[in-house]
């Protein structure tokens, strides 16, 4: 399982109702399934994740996240799951707000663009980084904001959101293994892992 992925499910308590968006080819909810007995829901927009999903044997929803949680009564699931998609949501603050009613807590993570290979690229190279976790060029990404530790924190206390815990981790180009960064996490962490609540 990828590194992120090991570090959000250790935050998800044993038989927890998840919710997991963007969920990808079922990954976390497979692994929260059958090691903490967690109800697991997933909704992704790809036919060929769904595909994987359903052949895992989770419950998935094929939509678009922003108008299905809509659907969801207020505290459904202990945790909402937001892995590595923030960056591709086009109102983060209605979204979250949205995830905070119908779940108790919200794991969100995103690539920290103020690691030190974007930096690096941006002043000595003058162009947009590409990096093992932001891959694309700027005229193919479907990421539509970059986003780093500092401005989520600063964004979570605007839109009044509580950050119960926080994770900066480091990964390798597979993102298989990693480690967690507690110093100088802006410049050395390749992810943000923060669960929030309501304040």
């Amino acid at each position: 399982m990828r590194f992120d992925l090991e570090v959000i499910a250790s935050w998800i308590t044993p038989g927890a109702k998840v919710l997991d968006l963007g969920c990808g080819n079922g990954e976390l909810l497979s692994f929260l399934r059958d090691q903490k007995g967690a109800l697991c829901t997933g909704i992704d927009f790809s036919e060929k994740n769904i595909q994987q999903c359903i052949a895992k044997g989770l419950t998935v929803i094929q939509g678009d996240i922003n108008e299905e949680v809509c659907d969801y009564a207020d505290d459904t699931f202990d945790y909402v799951v937001l892995s590595q998609t923030l960056q591709q949501v086009y109102e983060p603050e209605v979204l979250i707000k949205n995830l905070l009613r119908i779940g108790r807590k919200v794991v969100v993570s995103f690539p920290n663009f103020s690691h030190w290979r974007c930096r690096c690229q941006l002043f000595f190279m003058g162009q947009a980084p590409t990096t093992s976790q932001l891959p694309y060029y700027w005229y193919n990404s479907p990421n539509i904001r970059v986003i780093t530790l500092k401005d989520f924190r600063k964004f979570a206390l605007r839109a009044g959101f509580t950050i119960v815990s926080e994770a900066a981790i480091n990964t390798d180009s597979q993102e298989h293994q990693g480690r967690v960064v507690r110093f100088f996490p802006s410049i050395l962490a390749t992810y943000g892992i923060f669960l929030i609540g309501d304040m």
